[in-house]
């Protein structure tokens, strides 16, 4: 095994309790995020914006709960988004964010784990 997989064996393992149902507390989330490369772009809370006055990569999660709250089916075409990306000429999130598209992500993370991680960003209070 290289160690990139017995890395993500750990992720995945982090993320199941004990009776072997996928967890969704805080912090087996952030372990998954983290561990697929989503923190690279995104964050839990919007923040302003950097020193240069560029908008961060990707929205906040808080904004993209917040934005679909409500909104009956959205973690199926979030977590399409997530495996396959976005479309760079439909962004929804265009002036509030520097990143025109999100890229695929298929490589970096299964499809179950990413609608884990959808569904958990859909569960987030509003921005505080």
């Amino acid at each position: 095994m290289t160690s990139r997989t017995i890395s993500l064996l750990a992720v995945a393992l982090a993320t199941l309790p004990a009776w072997g149902a996928p967890a969704t507390d805080d912090g087996a989330m952030l372990k998954l995020a983290s561990g697929s490369g989503c923190m690279t772009c995104h964050h839990i809370e919007p923040g302003a914006k950097g020193p240069d006055g560029i908008p961060p990569i990707g929205p906040a999660w808080r904004d993209v709960a917040t934005k679909y709250r409500g909104t009956a089916g959205a973690a199926d075409p979030l977590t399409r988004t997530v495996m396959a990306g976005s479309n760079p000429y439909s962004s929804h999130w265009k002036g509030k964010v520097s990143g025109l598209a999100m890229p695929p992500n298929e490589v970096a993370i299964k499809e179950a784990d990413a609608r884990l991680l959808v569904e958990w960003i859909l569960k987030l209070d509003a921005a505080k």
